[in-house]
């Protein structure tokens, strides 16, 4: 549960500011994203050396 400590007098605006700040910093969506879209692992690992060739191949072209 994410506790954000308020001042007196403290806008509301000031608090939900901290309150979305400290809500990325948890990675929750990050996690629920994930979660709902599930990919094999071996799917994952395909993406992730085709993304590393990809990337390779620019950096060879610019050189």
């Amino acid at each position: 549960m994410i506790v954000v400590p308020l001042k007196e007098g403290e806008n509301i605006e000031k608090a939900l500011k901290k309150f979305k700040r400290k809500f990325e910093k948890t990675g929750i969506v990050k996690e629920l994203r994930s979660r709902q879209a599930f990919e094999k692992p071996s799917v994952a690992k395909r993406k992730q050396t085709m993304r590393a060739i990809y990337v390779q191949h620019l950096q060879q072209v610019e050189e």
